[in-house]
């Protein structure tokens, strides 16, 4: 049994640390300490590049958002200061990686947002891993971050393949797109699209006929398109699982092809409301896809989209919204463990359920921290539907969260 002496000679050394910062509670301890007063906010994604438009500098903006908000709802926040730093990855994994290293290491990130293409997402996610910092993934769509590449510290947030081809997927074959014949660009993604749109498909009664990896970038797919109509059987649909300006270049060449005239139609995998924009809704026009946030969904949406639009001169992407959604949840869940040491705020991630501008019925799951949320199966307006400029969906109906994503026992995560 211990003395009474050597009981307060503990004590006196317990107190000794929580004084000096040095026990659980000091900086990074998960006691009740924000390291250096300060949270750092890391954006890394293509700011130069085809998906610039899409997300780019425009995220690093709705991450500022996100910040003037929470300081607005908690003046008082044991969070003293909040900066933002970013990179541009150009669609490079080698280069994410370095990036992220850089920004957690010499720029002390507390966390990494955003970081599409899934080459380069899965690399950062790994850097997250090594250096226990966390990562919310917001730009990617593969699959294997919650999945087989599933790791504590990273969190997958706002679409993935699985959405997308449950959304157009299913429905287009069940409307009668029976044989399909998919392109999809040669990385993880397109890799992953390709695998999901098979099954969902095959699923729905469908077939796919062939599918082609091209180039990633590239911006000549004439060699696929006019394969497509000389295919035993013809296809029905053109499968074009690109993005950003890969596939603003395909879907003009598509039309140029007039290769609706040839009784192929266009099944587009990925589109956001910039790919629209910029080649026009003519080029659209009765496009079924599947959509993770629409600004004019309803006026919580278009409240918030006036606010980014009167900083950005545009419209938001789902993408824009997500980096603000991601971001807000991650100082909330800060100020909730009042640290930002890593473990302590996953904690708090996990299995948080919530609403706001981006997540309808949000949960972030804990087995395999995937973040489910209403998703949306919209349709490209006709022109002449078209009221205001950027108002060019029609949301024809509303997928369940608990319906768009990936049962959880299905993900093959194992949770490190």
């Amino acid at each position: 049994m211990r003395s009474v002496a050597g009981r307060s000679a503990a004590v006196l050394a317990a107190a000794a640390l929580v004084l000096t910062g040095c026990g659980q509670g000091g900086p990074g301890g998960g006691g009740g300490k924000i390291s250096g007063d300060k949270v750092v906010l890391g954006v890394i994604n293509d700011q130069s590049g085809v998906y610039a438009d899409l997300s780019g500098k425009n995220s690093v903006e709705a991450v500022n958002m996100a910040i003037a908000d929470f300081k607005k709802k908690h003046p008082d926040s044991a969070i003293k200061d909040i900066e933002v730093v970013s990179a541009d990855h150009q669609n490079k994994p080698d280069l994410a990686n370095s990036k992220a290293a850089e920004l957690y290491d010499r720029q002390q990130a507390d966390i990494i947002l955003d970081v599409p293409t899934s080459s380069a997402a899965l690399a950062v996610a790994n850097v997250a891993k090594q250096k226990k910092k966390l990562h919310i993934n917001v730009g990617a769509a593969t699959t294997e971050l919650s999945g087989k590449s599933c790791n504590k510290y990273t969190f997958h947030y706002a679409y993935d393949t699985y959405m997308l081809a449950y959304g157009t997927g299913t429905t287009l074959t069940q409307e009668g797109a029976k044989n399909w014949y998919i392109v999809y660009p040669d990385y993880a993604f397109g890799q992953d699209m390709n695998k999901s749109f098979t099954a969902a498909v095959e699923a729905g009664g469908g077939n796919v006929i062939k599918s082609d990896p091209t180039p990633f970038p590239n911006d000549n797919f004439s060699t696929f398109l006019l394969k497509a109509p000389k295919l035993n059987p013809k296809p029905d649909v053109i499968g074009t699982m690109q993005a950003g300006g890969d596939l603003v270049n395909l879907v003009k060449q598509y039309n140029e092809f007039k290769l609706a005239d040839k009784g192929v139609g266009l099944a587009v995998g990925l589109m956001f409301i910039t790919d629209i924009h910029s080649l026009g809704v003519e080029a659209f026009e009765g496009v079924t896809f599947t959509d993770a946030w629409y600004w004019n969904f309803d006026d919580k949406n278009r409240k918030w989209a006036d606010r980014f639009q009167a900083k950005t001169d545009t419209r938001p992407s789902f993408a824009h919204a997500g980096n603000y959604s991601a971001a807000l949840q991650y100082l909330e869940a800060v100020e909730r463990a009042g640290t930002d040491e890593s473990d302590a705020v996953v904690k708090e991630l996990e299995g948080y359920e919530f609403d706001d501008v981006f997540a309808r019925n949000g949960k972030i799951r804990a087995e395999d921290h995937r973040m489910v949320h209403d998703a949306y199966l919209a349709k490209v307006k006709e022109k002449s539907e078209v009221s205001e400029e950027w108002d060019y969906e029609e949301i024809v109906s509303t997928i369940p969260a608990d319906k768009a994503f990936a049962p959880v026992g299905d993900t093959q995560c194992q949770m490190g």
